[in-house]
């Protein structure tokens, strides 16, 4: 285990340490000259659209529009190294699966497409022909619903229709994505309240707010660009509250990196307040909220009696929460919750942000509804500077769902579908990320094809997902870099290398352009300019359009070898399947793209079974610790995307040189028998089962009495498949019983 030094966490984020190490990875990844190249076009209207968060961009964008994390996903993807046939030919699978998520990242981008044969030991190179011959092979030996099509959030709107239409022709609707783990919990929520399970905000709403609650969220690490937003809202006069079991250098502070006063270390406060709540008690939080809300008479009579349903039996059952319930859930004073209601219930314009601090939860979809309610109690939806703000993690996962990357589209949708290209999308709902897992193990499944991402790091109960993935008979992952997804291999194993966000992609001697959406609804162009790795790679689209055609024979009714040579012409079929996307190809070309349209905020029109937004009436549920043990929360370092580990720091909350630590209260550390620095092993413990994690160093931390935290990917083998999220099967990764045991 490396040897992890602990120092104080920091009080502010960004300034000219976030420069300095933008700049040293980006040099060393990229060379001085391509680092200049490729950070002037990002998130820039004529450049490509950064490969890591969602968060949109301003009307007024910066030269410098992107972030710290941000430079490093572009330096990770842009880097001069190389992975190639001679590295396959060194390194075995075994080898390969011995080393961190860490070696593997930075050994560089994928150049040929390469096999690993059932029983061999090294990948082999391998053409795109047989490649496609293979796969195609093995799709014809099996039922349409024996294969799996999961979806990175990276994958572009172009490529994610494709894909979709791909899985559909073949006959089946198991399109499990990233979404299926983060946010599939805020669209249920939303889907049940509003009618659209998108937020209702713009970038101008959020800076022209006079309340921010941003709520299970770290935007200074995930979403850094917010916090500019965030800076600008506050200079217009917002309050800001944070509500987070962990105090963040990002909503204490921002030190603008892009302003000489931020660069000279002068830092803008963020939060007026932060609620240190317990793990898993943000439900009781905005239960006892609505309670003295009502009790106040804060809500808007005319929109709850114009726009909403289920009002009074949500009053009659919110006016019974315990405040002392209330009180022991949070962790937090009456007076903190008191002093909250009230800045709710005087301002005129309030904005809930969150991330997956709510949405990994048993209880989440409730807690997302009571976010809800608040606002539907306030007025909030449908009015300028107001609404909700799920904060997407991933650059274009909002896009691939309004693209159809879903187990269980709409009728409407399939239907379009069909009509567009002739063919008979099937009906019953697929699988999604927890049930594709569950139907590998049980050997329902032959086929596991990845667009991108890296499912077995990024998903739940890793021996459990492991094993499910080593029961298919074929694996396919449409790749750019390694990952742990290519040592845990079915019987036969495929990896195809694919063009980036940052490369140019030019069909038939055209320069094509791929569009994303995101967490605002804006859907914009994103071209990249860097000559690609190899000439071996293949765009997503290409590869979706090359495989189809072999795949499905000339006869299929879907113009795959058209769509691969002309993008335009995908948008243009996209148009006639997905509201919103009129005159697509026009409008996608302007300079900022253009908004989606979204009934509650542009009209407050809500498309729900009652034709008006819901109240949402849930029961009151936390998670206790229990004696002698602690609710491990999962998350990110600073130096990490996702399951990409950057470096093995995380300068924010002072850890340097590892990763295998756990933030713990220190009456926690003295109660349990232990002391800061001791190495100790995480058990998990649900349903009379247990699940270890082994060689954590203990970090004396501020955390809530009884809660710890620690990071994932390494943590995700304490997650239990089947603990979920109740009506949205997302994973519950943020609220984990656990003991400690010093390690051996």
């Amino acid at each position: 285990m490396p040897r992890v030094k602990v120092s104080k966490p920091k009080s502010k984020a960004a300034g000219l340490p976030a420069v300095l190490v933008t700049l040293r990875r980006t040099f060393r990844e990229m060379g001085v000259r391509r680092t200049a190249q490729t950070l002037y076009r990002i998130n820039q209207s004529d450049g490509f659209d950064c490969p890591g968060c969602a968060w949109g961009e301003p009307k007024d964008r910066r030269h410098a529009e992107f972030c710290e994390n941000g430079a490093k996903a572009v330096a990770e993807e842009a880097t001069t190294k190389r992975v190639g046939p001679e590295f396959f030919a060194e390194y075995s699978v075994a080898d390969l699966a011995s080393q961190t998520g860490h070696w593997l990242g930075q050994r560089g981008r994928l150049t040929h497409p390469t096999v690993r044969q059932p029983g061999a030991e090294h990948y082999e190179p391998i053409s795109w022909d047989d490649a496609y011959d293979l796969i195609a092979q093995h799709l014809w030996e099996c039922e349409p619903n024996e294969a799996v099509f999961y979806t990175s959030g990276r994958t572009s709107n172009e490529a994610a229709f494709l894909y979709q239409l791909l899985a559909r022709s073949l006959g089946t609707n198991n399109l499990p994505d990233c979404s299926n783990m983060c946010h599939e919990s805020s669209g249920t929520a939303l889907n049940a309240s509003i009618g659209i399970g998108k937020g209702s905000v713009t970038i101008e709403d959020v800076e022209t707010a006079d309340l921010v609650i941003v709520a299970g969220q770290n935007p200074g690490t995930n979403h850094p660009r917010m916090l500019t937003t965030l800076a600008a809202a506050k200079r217009n006069g917002a309050r800001i509250i944070a509500i987070n079991p962990l105090p963040e250098a990002g909503l204490r502070a921002f030190a603008d990196p892009q302003k000489i006063t931020g660069l000279a270390g002068h830092a803008q406060p963020l939060a007026d307040d932060f609620l240190q709540i317990r793990i898993g008690g943000d439900l009781a939080l905005f239960q006892g909220l609505g309670r003295l809300l009502v009790e106040a008479g804060a809500e808007d009579r005319e929109f709850i009696e114009q726009h909403c349903a289920g009002y009074a039996e949500w009053a009659d059952h919110i006016s019974a929460v315990d405040l002392d319930t209330v009180v022991e859930a949070t962790g937090l004073t009456l007076a903190q919750i008191e002093s909250t209601a009230h800045a709710m219930a005087s301002a005129e314009r309030i904005v809930i942000c969150w991330a997956m601090g709510l949405t990994q939860h048993e209880h989440a979809v409730a807690t997302i509804e009571e976010a809800t309610n608040l606002l539907l109690l306030r007025g909030m939806i449908g009015k300028p500077g107001a609404g909700l703000c799920p904060v997407r993690g991933h650059s274009n996962v909002q896009g691939d769902r309004t693209m159809g990357i879903f187990e269980q589209m709409p009728e409407w949708f399939l239907a379009a579908l069909d009509q567009e290209f002739g063919i008979a999308s099937p009906r019953p709902h697929g699988y999604d990320t927890v049930n594709a897992i569950r139907a590998m193990r049980d050997g329902k499944v032959k086929v596991f094809m990845a667009m991108g991402g890296n499912f077995a790091e990024a998903t739940p109960d890793s021996e459990v997902t492991a094993e499910a993935l080593r029961n298919c008979a074929l694996t396919v992952q449409v790749s750019t870099k390694l990952n742990h997804s290519h040592t845990i291999t079915g019987k036969t194993a495929l990896i195809l290398p694919s063009l980036g966000r940052t490369d140019l992609d030019v069909q038939d001697g055209v320069k094509q352009h791929v569009s994303v959406e995101d967490s605002m609804s804006m859907v914009h162009l994103s071209t990249g300019r860097l000559a690609p790795a190899s000439p071996e790679l293949r765009s997503e689209v290409a590869i979706v359009c090359e495989l189809a055609q072999r795949v499905f024979g000339p006869e299929h009714p879907v113009a795959w070898g058209q769509f691969a040579r002309n993008y335009d012409l995908i948008r243009d079929s996209i148009e006639k399947v997905v509201p919103g996307f009129d005159d697509y190809n026009q409008r996608v070309r302007a300079r900022d793209g253009f908004l989606l349209p979204h009934p509650p905020r542009d009209s407050r029109e809500f498309h729900t079974g009652t034709g008006r937004a819901n109240f949402a009436v849930n029961d009151l549920h936390w998670v206790p610790t229990p004696a002698g043990r602690l609710v491990l929360q999962t998350l990110r370092s600073h130096d990490q995307f996702n399951t990409t580990i950057y470096g093995l720091d995380d300068r924010y909350r002072g850890v340097k040189g590892g990763r295998r630590v756990i933030f713990v209260n220190p009456e926690d550390i003295a109660a349990l028998g232990h002391s800061d620095g001791d190495t100790v092993d995480l058990v998990s413990e649900w349903n009379g089962t247990e699940r270890r994690a082994e060689g954590f160093r203990i970090v004396a931390y501020s955390t809530p009495p009884g809660n710890a935290a620690a990071y994932y990917p390494e943590t995700n083998p304490l997650i239990p498949l089947d603990h979920v999220a109740k009506r949205s099967n997302t994973p519950a990764s943020k609220a984990v019983i656990i003991r400690l045991e010093k390690s051996r």
